[in-house]
């Protein structure tokens, strides 16, 4: 084992801190445990190993170390990636940080040439290479997790074309939809969750490493040597600006944030829509829970806890925000605690997405209760003024006459207007005829709605079938 040495004293520790050697003493027990981060990035181990590969391998190339070192080098991190994905080595939480753990094992297998892995970088630029890697890595697999609930909403989706549903405004009776049109509205919004993911890893999709401490490097790095070697786009510009700011995880826990408000969104509707008042689907028994004092109970509990996990996803963004708004433009260690925030809301949306999908997945459609739902409240309102319009009368006109055939409804005690006579709503215009009731059912209504994106069975279809399409190739 290679020797440390630090002020006249000899060493075999090769796990002491990376900074250790201009300090006389080392730090308190209570301090080293308060400062390391290795509990939460030992999860970026692989990542590190990769950017450290490449580091190697371009200082290499440059003449920086010797070929003989790089190799020594490279299978020295096979070695350690080989035993931490086999389980043979484990992380030892006594290093300070995932850096200094690899680094440190590294030299305890190669010895002195490990030593020189870390030459022309600093742990600054090492960790925004590492997250940006990790990043890279992850974001794709909660993507598909994504497209993998778009195809599931289509295919329930595509089931229920005809399944007449209400539409609400202020929670209160709109205008007649279908279940499909519902769950294809909750997909679109699942799109551009997927799409906004997409637009983010463009922005992470350049190296940083070569940026050091802060000003770059006096040794002839090559970054663009790196960047090519770990597939990235080309390098950051501003080496003080790639080790400041931490703007991409801000970036992606306000993705993380969009995706979970649209799950507790959707999440909000399963809630009421089981309840005996809506009992518009039931969930799966696997999918409930029971009360402790109340045998009856069948809850949606899940539903529930994803509609409350969206409080802690909130919260990872406000964290992350809050300990940039000061920060003065370095690198300062508040910036350590980007990664526990940042792994928790990525942690939470995942879990819900597969929750959210193995729930909706396995719930049942009452489709009789949803129908009934149509029947009176006045929904066809809109679509009685879309009548008299077809018969030359201004639209604000034909809303007014809409309005009072709704008011006659109910003076009379009537709870839709279809239960109006044919000379009751003449008085009110000579415009209606016999043909108006058949026009103001509920699933004509749904039917006549043939615009783009909307309730009829053609337009669902389409909408269906462009979900679909979208989710090609990407689960």
């Amino acid at each position: 084992m290679a020797e440390n040495k630090s002020h006249g004293t000899i060493t075999k520790d090769n796990h002491a801190a990376l900074w250790h050697g201009r300090f006389a003493e080392g730090p308190d027990a209570a301090a080293v445990e308060f400062e390391t981060s290795i509990h939460v990035d030992e999860r970026m181990a692989l990542d590190d190993i990769r950017g450290s590969k490449a580091h190697a391998a371009m200082l290499s190339k440059q003449k920086i170390i010797s070929e003989k070192e790089n190799e020594e080098i490279q299978k020295g991190l096979d070695s350690i990636e080989q035993d931490l994905n086999s389980g043979k080595l484990s992380i030892d939480y006594s290093a300070e940080d995932i850096h200094s753990f690899i680094e440190a094992t590294l030299t305890d297998r190669i010895g002195e040439s490990g030593r020189k892995l870390h030459t022309g970088r600093s742990r600054n630029d090492q960790i925004a290479l590492d997250e940006r890697l990790y990043l890279r890595r992850v974001i794709p697999e909660l993507q598909k997790q994504i497209a993998s609930l778009i195809k599931t909403l289509a295919d329930i989706a595509s089931k229920h074309k005809d399944s007449l549903l209400t539409g609400y405004t202020h929670m209160q009776h709109a205008q007649p939809g279908t279940l499909a049109q519902h769950l294809c509205s909750w997909a679109w919004m699942l799109v551009r969750d997927y799409e906004r993911l997409s637009d983010s890893l463009k922005r992470i999709a350049l190296s940083p490493l070569g940026s050091g401490a802060l000003a770059g490097s006096d040794l002839p790095l090559n970054r663009e040597y790196v960047a090519e070697l770990l597939n990235f786009d080309g390098v950051t510009q501003n080496s003080l600006d790639s080790v400041a700011d931490r703007d991409y995880c801000i970036e992606f826990i306000s993705d993380f944030s969009l995706i979970q408000m649209h799950l507790s969104r959707m999440c909000e509707e399963i809630v009421y829509w089981s309840t005996t008042e809506f009992g518009f689907v039931e969930l799966s028994e696997k999918w409930s829970t029971g009360s402790s004092i109340m045998p009856q109970k069948k809850n949606p509990d899940f539903a529930e806890l994803i509609r409350g996990r969206t409080g802690r996803v909130y919260g990872d963004l406000m964290n992350l925000l809050t300990m940039m708004k000061a920060l003065p433009m370095s690198y300062d260690r508040d910036m350590q605690e980007d990664k526990a925030p940042l792994f928790d809301a990525l942690d939470c949306v995942q879990g819900n997405i597969i929750v959210f999908e193995a729930m909706i997945t396995s719930a049942n459609w009452n489709k009789e209760k949803m129908a009934a739902s149509c029947e009176g409240g006045f929904a066809n309102a809109t679509d009685v003024a879309d009548y008299l319009v077809c018969k030359g009368m201004p639209f604000r006109t034909a809303h007014g006459v809409a309005a009072q055939c709704v008011r006659l409804a109910i003076d009379t005690g009537r709870k839709a207007i279809e239960e109006l006579t044919l000379s009751e709503i003449k008085s009110i215009s000579p415009l209606f005829e016999e043909d108006l009731f058949a026009k103001i059912t509920p699933q004509a209504c749904m039917r006549a709605r043939k615009t783009t994106g909307a309730p009829s069975p053609e337009q669902t279809e389409k909408q269906i079938a462009s979900l679909f399409a979208f989710c090609e190739g990407k689960i």
